[in-house]
């Protein structure tokens, strides 16, 4: 059973930056995928960004250009750095591990506002 911890959400004004982190509770060289997904209220959960365990990366449209995903291997972590942050970015965030099963996160909150 693989458990993911997300942190860094929180409150930021439209322009700012915040950075996600997920930690997994073991190492994550072997994973098949992790990503960050979001919810916002009364909208289906969605990708935001994914990398494979080849190292492919892959965004949503809505966020080229101003998220990155990226992973550290040796702190078993996998991070989102989201800059030029929009109201529409608003929703709760979620990160998913692919190893035999998926795993997710219990979320963490990001609001984008003045």
């Amino acid at each position: 059973q693989v458990q993911l911890v997300e942190s860094g959400g929180g409150l930021v004004q439209p322009g700012g930056s915040l950075r996600l982190s997920c930690a997994a509770s073991e190492s994550i060289f072997n994973f098949n995928f992790m990503g960050w997904y979001r919810q916002a209220p009364g909208m289906e959960r969605e990708l935001v960004a994914g990398i494979t365990g080849g190292g492919t990366t892959s965004y949503a449209d809505s966020v080229k250009g101003r998220f990155t995903i990226s992973r550290d291997f040796a702190k078993n972590t996998v991070y989102l750095q989201m800059n030029r942050l929009k109201p529409e970015d608003t929703a709760v965030y979620y990160c998913k591990a692919v190893v035999t099963f998926s795993y997710w996160g219990q979320g963490t909150q990001v609001t984008v506002s003045s």
